[in-house]
């Protein structure tokens, strides 16, 4: 197991997979999901045993991102994230999976799909560094 340390905040992560600690702080988890979905290019929180979530993951791992994926239900702290994604997700959404492009919430499958097929997804991938093509 790894172990990074965030010395500002005495934060932890195990970082290669399975019971990873969210990061525990005395902020809200609204606050925590803003830092992690802002932590990396394209993040996806999801749920491991969700079908829209596999799609969600294959097609960017297809279409070379790299994505950085929580999975909710096997993190310390998922609930109350996933608490928070539902709030934020409104208007009868599903609120799994949640897809970050550049620290801005894209959507679910249904939003992300739209903009994949009309063809606004690769640019805003490309426009959040997480694609080079």
């Amino acid at each position: 197991m790894q172990f990074l340390e965030d010395s500002s905040r005495g934060l932890s992560m195990v970082m290669d997979g399975g019971d990873r600690d969210l990061p525990v702080d005395p902020a809200t988890p609204y606050e925590r999901l803003r830092k992690l979905a802002s932590g990396n290019a394209v993040v996806v929180f999801s749920l491991s045993g969700c079908c829209m979530c596999h799609v969600i993951k294959r097609l960017l791992i297809g279409l070379g991102v790299g994505p950085t994926i929580y999975e909710l239900d096997e993190e310390k702290g998922g609930r109350e994230i996933q608490a928070v994604l539902y709030q934020v997700m409104g208007n009868g959404q599903q609120s799994m999976p949640a897809v970050f492009v550049g620290g801005k919430l894209v959507g679910g499958l249904e939003n992300v799909m739209s903009s994949h097929i009309n063809g606004t997804f690769v640019p805003l991938l490309k426009e959040a560094g997480a694609l080079w093509l």
